[in-house]
């Protein structure tokens, strides 16, 4: 039996024996217990994960029910790196004009009815007599086509292309003036082979450009251009030719119409040969000095007049 001298000291010991187990266990368990936002937050990656794997399971069963066309269309998606960025062209196209105290020569409402027909037809095949300030304009919004520029001058070609090394220009030589373009005019409208449908390298007509590179007329032209060669001074080559092969590059298309737009129509030059050679029954709308024709295929149908 003990005495009672050492049972208060006893139970004191066993007062601060109990209380540090107690403080003991409430450290470990602080210390190696998830917290209420851990638990939830735990609570949540489970309930994630769970329906990540259910989902992850329904959508194999999709793709193992699903149709090749659907298969197809979900290989071809656009990686998310690529989708959200702009086209080089039109990157290009940006900083040239941005950096650069140039315009290009048409107005904003002339550009905007070549735009329209853009819109609806690009990526195409683009043709453009000239090569000119407005050049990197007319690749960029033709992305992903091919757009080709045909010009007078070999020097300004080598300037540019110096520039703007990515623009597909070729040189073309143009032998007549501005002088000739009544004579022509006669040639063109009595002479039965100018309202012949064939390749200007065959064509007999006096008008036709025969020179113009093979890459040129081995392809079928959505659009075309003609806003060159140099128009504005007698000993300019002035447009009749250019406007004459042009239609005549539309017509001989293999199938479908080609848009022909003409630039500087307020000259008595551009204006009496489009209407004379793209023909105006063929004219869709002029917004200020711009003409734009649509000029069917005369390979498809066989027999078209040359001008209804």
């Amino acid at each position: 039996m003990r005495s009672k001298s050492q049972s208060p000291i006893n139970v004191k010991l066993i007062l601060i024996g109990i209380f540090l187990v107690f403080l003991l266990f409430w450290v470990l368990r602080s210390t190696y217990s998830p917290s209420p936002e851990q638990q939830t937050q735990s609570l949540d990656h489970s309930s994630v994960v769970s329906k990540s794997s259910s989902e992850d399971q329904e959508t194999d069963e999709d793709h193992q029910s699903s149709s090749p066309s659907s298969s197809s269309s979900s290989a071809v998606a656009c990686p998310s790196n690529t989708c959200n960025k702009i086209s080089p062209s039109l990157a290009n196209a940006l900083v040239h004009y941005a950096t650069s105290n140039v315009t290009p020569q048409q107005t904003l409402r002339e550009i905007s009815v070549s735009l329209r027909v853009l819109e609806k037809k690009s990526p195409c095949n683009f043709l453009v007599f000239g090569l000119g300030h407005d050049s990197l304009m007319w690749t960029a919004l033709n992305h992903g086509g091919r757009t080709v520029f045909l010009e007078e001058d070999k020097s300004w070609i080598e300037q540019i292309q110096s520039q703007l090394p990515n623009l597909e220009s070729y040189h073309v030589i143009y032998d007549t003036r501005i002088t000739q373009a009544d004579e022509l005019m006669e040639i063109g409208m009595s002479n039965e082979d100018c309202k012949k449908v064939t390749d200007p390298r065959f064509s007999k007509c006096q008008l036709a450009l025969k020179g113009l590179p093979q890459q040129v007329l081995e392809i079928d032209w959505d659009l075309i251009m003609v806003d060159a060669p140099t128009g504005w001074h007698d000993g300019a080559p002035g447009r009749m030719s250019a406007i004459y092969t042009a239609g005549l590059i539309a017509r001989n298309k293999l199938d479908g119409e080609t848009d022909v737009f003409v630039h500087d129509v307020d000259r008595i030059v551009e204006d009496q040969f489009s209407k004379a050679f793209l023909c105006e029954s063929y004219l869709v709308e002029q917004e200020g000095r711009i003409r734009h024709f649509n000029i069917p295929s005369h390979r498809s149908r066989l027999g078209r007049p040359f001008c209804p």
